[in-house]
């Protein structure tokens, strides 16, 4: 192998897949990038045998065409301290290859090719979708902070993709929230769906740009899902397993509705629930009509505050407590400037949209569920 590229452009494509590269692997290739030079274009792949990252950068010459696996540590660390400036890269005889530049080179060992596990790829069943760039990212970044840590219901633990005839819903819950975003730009033929992990949930939130004008191509079968975009291709295994029916928790006849600016509310929830007990985080709303009272103690040690804000609550006096942290995710990921929040009493979940007004009023719902105050 033997090529010329730029370092910043190098660096920018093995950095795209980096967060692929576990940090310590059963299967030692696996810390490595696998470098495939053909036809004038360099592919790098990385991998955790779970998730999967590819991406190709444009060379400004090609001598030798080859496939190496190369150190990602220390690719990473040479090619951050380069300015930006061409870079040779070819292999020698004994296993090893330089890296090249004007004043100077740096020789690092390089490992079989064959060594490196072949990507998993899709099965006759696979069925396939076109998504919006921006439309998954907002997605993505709307739900995947409900998601749980629960080892034994692997499925809360990702976000459902539940795709219909007439639109898409991500789903994500911990039990505690549960949050919906719904698209109308997504829609197949047939029902189908999948539960996407958060981490490469996450991973693809911050590599896809939402300015990008081609949408995500995204093609899963029963165990794995691809998502091409741009000149990356992510490739990840799905979580198996079956996911609530989410529908049927939603709450349809709350009556007793609060509207009120989402970041007045979030900025008060903030401000009480520092008094609140660390263990239980308990925060309680009084509704009035005009009026919400919210207010949280600490008996322990003897601290306490309450603060009252102007409100439109139309329906019964009601009292309510929550765990504020739940409070916090939920209107701090909502980009809305007023929320409903629909209540039915003290002890059945609540539900918190945006306005009807506002743009984002039928893509996102959230719930929440009470706790008990004394």
């Amino acid at each position: 192998m033997k090529l010329i590229v730029s370092s910043s452009e190098l660096l920018k494509g093995i950095m795209a897949v980096s967060k692929a590269i576990p940090a310590k692997s059963p299967l030692p290739i696996l810390e490595n990038f696998l470098f495939d030079l053909k036809d004038s274009r360099l592919s790098i792949t990385a991998s955790d045998s779970e998730l999967t990252l590819k991406t190709e950068v444009e060379v400004e010459s090609t001598e030798e065409e080859g496939k190496i696996a190369v150190p990602a540590k220390h690719m990473i660390d040479l090619l951050k301290a380069l300015p930006d400036l061409p870079l040779t890269i070819r292999t020698a005889s004994d296993s090893s290859f330089q890296c090249i530049w004007q004043t100077g080179e740096s020789t690092l060992p390089y490992f079989p090719a064959e060594d490196y596990p072949e990507p998993t790829t899709t099965d006759d069943t696979a069925v396939n979708v076109q998504f919006p760039a921006d439309e998954l990212v907002d997605g993505i970044s709307s739900t995947v902070y409900a998601t749980a840590d629960d080892e034994i219901r692997p499925a809360m633990n990702g976000i459902l993709f539940d795709i219909d005839l007439a639109s898409t819903t991500l789903v994500a819950s911990d039990s505690h929230k549960l949050i919906c975003y719904t698209t109308k730009k997504v829609k197949t033929s047939e029902k189908a769906s999948f539960i996407l992990h958060k981490k490469p949930a996450a991973i693809l939130k911050s590599i896809i740009s939402k300015e990008s004008e081609n949408p995500v191509d995204i093609t899963f079968d029963t165990k794995n899902a691809i998502f091409r975009f741009d000149q990356t291709v992510v490739i990840c295994r799905l979580v198996i397993g079956k996911y609530p029916k989410y529908r049927e928790v939603i709450p349809q006849n709350n009556s007793n509705i609060l509207k009120i600016e989402r970041e007045q509310l979030l900025n008060t929830v903030r401000r009480i629930s520092v008094c609140a007990n660390k263990a239980s985080n308990h925060i309680k709303m009084d509704l009035k009509s005009g009026s919400l009272d919210i207010s949280a103690q600490d008996l322990g040690f003897s601290i306490a505050a309450h603060e009252q804000i102007a409100c439109q609550y139309d329906g019964e006096d009601l009292t309510i407590g929550f765990k504020s942290p739940f409070i916090i995710d939920i209107l701090s990921n909502m980009n809305c400037n007023q929320i409903v929040m629909k209540f039915m009493d003290s002890k059945r979940a609540a539900l918190v949209i945006p306005a009807e007004e506002e743009e984002d009023s039928d893509k996102i719902c959230g719930i929440i569920m009470p706790i008990m105050i004394s």
